[in-house]
């Protein structure tokens, strides 16, 4: 059953249930996108475990995030369960074989997988802003601090160096205001409240460094097998906008730092996005275009993202049209909106005239779905009743004797599991108020210090003899110069932000389509 240079995804039917033929995704095609849905319990986790397979043995990078903790089993060789057997011998699938595949685990909390981290400058101000679900005034507020940070060399690394830069601002808002505009003291504590939020919810965990490398996610084996990401993210699920805003990061991270490469062979890396509506739920307008256009020219850098989610109505209609790839799995009609979800997939495929896609999508059995893929010059395929084959790698967890021995092994293993703290806007804005205190503390002591006694106010003098000093006239203290004040505190942090832009001379900070900074 499986062709070079394409991904066996099952085996079509005809309308006497019969075997049709074999449906497969050509991987000159996979970084074309794509789309998996279908209702909870239908068999979208085992499509994403066999598309991931399938992939990695093609010498593609997959990442994946496992929601419920069952896609872990596939970095354990499968087994011969009753059901996989049985779904090999139905779609005449002869070339089965039984495989454990190159697992790279990773969670941001650390437990379940290595350290993942990036630092509040990669993520930016629009991706913080989201994440915050700032107002206009505070996404405002936020993407002045980027802005002063930037120019003043102020790395923003982790939580404590953004509370640090709002603190600064706060306490100097009427000077900054005049440059950037208004800075309000009530939208820096509504911001500082939010940070203490995303602190409790585990966000101090996620910025900071080692900052993970994009590299990390696209290695391949010595036998030239893609590695499988596979992203714990049960735990992370509780803070779902924490867990939408990190797989958006990572996108655009991948956009930014990826060459363009045109259309080749096979994909450079494949993006699994689970629980999509997650991503698009409540996203302000500007944030949805750019999505948009992440997804639409990623492409031509050799990434292929599939979007797996229950309804096709999650996903925007603009994100939707760029998706080639499709498979629909199981949907429910009980809702005005579930009907309404069914006529939309079944508007977006190429008919076939054996049957009526609408009726069927609501009679589709577990791992059964409809599937519609690129082919020739890029057209769809006429959409098949297909039954999905079954996976070669395990169909349920590792156990934590068996993870604990991937990560063993991992070829990051050790590189992300320490805290760097290096010197950052933390620090430096620390040392600078330091320096200003003391500065202020040396004038008020010299302002109240006695003045010198007069020279020469003990000695013996003699009338007329040209050392009447004592009789003459005082002279005038001198007038201290006009152009001249003792800087204030404001002043003393603003030129020393000042020395430090100058010293940095020639460093170019660049933010990208996202807001994220450029490396």
């Amino acid at each position: 059953m499986l062709e070079d240079g394409k991904l066996y995804i099952g085996t079509s039917r005809k309308p006497d249930d019969t075997i049709n033929k074999g449906e497969y995704l050509d991987f000159k095609f996979g970084n074309r996108h794509g789309l998996i849905t279908g209702a909870t319990g239908t068999g979208k986790t085992v499509t994403l475990q066999i598309l991931a397979e399938s992939f990695s043995n093609a010498g593609v990078p997959v990442f994946c995030a496992d929601v419920k903790g069952d896609l872990s089993g596939i970095g354990a060789i499968g087994e011969p369960k009753d059901w996989v057997t049985k779904r090999a011998e139905q779609i005449g699938f002869t070339d089965f074989a039984f495989q454990e595949f190159p697992v790279i685990f990773w969670d941001l909390y650390g437990e379940k997988g290595h350290r993942v981290r990036t630092t509040m400058s990669e993520m930016g101000p629009l991706l913080l802003s989201r994440l915050m679900n700032a107002t206009d005034a505070q996404e405002g507020v936020i993407n002045i601090a980027f802005k002063i940070a930037d120019e003043g060399g102020l790395p923003l690394l982790d939580l404590k160096d953004f509370q640090a830069m709002l603190n600064y601002m706060a306490e100097n808002a009427s000077a900054l205001s005049g440059k950037y505009g208004l800075i309000s003291k009530a939208s820096v504590g509504s911001i500082q409240r939010e940070l203490l939020i995303l602190e409790q919810q585990g966000a101090k965990n996620f910025f900071g460094e080692p900052a993970l490398k994009v590299s990390d996610i696209m290695r391949t084996t010595r036998d030239g097998r893609g590695a499988i990401s596979v992203l714990a993210a049960d735990k992370l699920m509780m803070n779902p906008r924490l867990y939408g805003t990190f797989l958006l990061w990572l996108m655009s991270e991948l956009f930014e730092e990826l060459p363009e490469i045109g259309d080749p062979d096979k994909p450079k890396l494949v993006f699994f996005f689970d629980e999509a509506h997650l991503l698009f739920n409540d996203a302000p307008k500007v944030l949805l275009e750019r999505i948009e256009q992440v997804v639409r020219l990623i492409r031509s850098k050799g990434v292929g993202i599939y979007f797996v989610t229950q309804n096709p109505l999650d996903v925007p209609e603009t994100v939707l049209a760029q998706l080639g790839n499709r498979i629909q799995h199981a949907l429910r009609a009980y809702t005005p909106r579930e009907q309404k979800a069914v006529k939309t997939a079944a508007d977006t495929f190429r008919p076939n005239p054996d049957f009526d896609c609408a009726t069927v999508i609501t009679n589709l059995g577990t791992g059964e779905a409809l599937v519609s893929t690129l082919e020739g010059k890029g057209a769809p395929s006429m959409v098949e009743r297909t039954l999905i084959r079954p996976p070669s790698s395990r169909a349920g967890p590792l156990t934590e004797a068996e993870r604990a021995n991937v990560m063993s092994i991992s070829p990051v293993a050790g590189q992300y599991d320490a805290d760097i703290d290096r010197e950052s806007a933390y620090e430096l804005l620390a040392q600078r108020a330091a320096k200003s205190t003391q500065q202020a503390e040396e004038s008020r002591e010299a302002s109240e210090a006695p003045a010198p006694a007069a020279p020469g106010g003990s000695r013996w003098t003699l009338p007329g003899f040209g050392d009447d000093d004592a009789q003459a006239p005082a002279q005038p203290k001198p007038k201290p110069r006009a152009g001249y004040q003792r800087e204030s505190v404001a002043e003393a942090a603003m030129k020393s932000v000042a020395r430090t832009v100058a010293s940095s001379l020639g460093r170019a900070l660049v933010r990208g389509i996202l807001g994220s900074l450029r490396r």
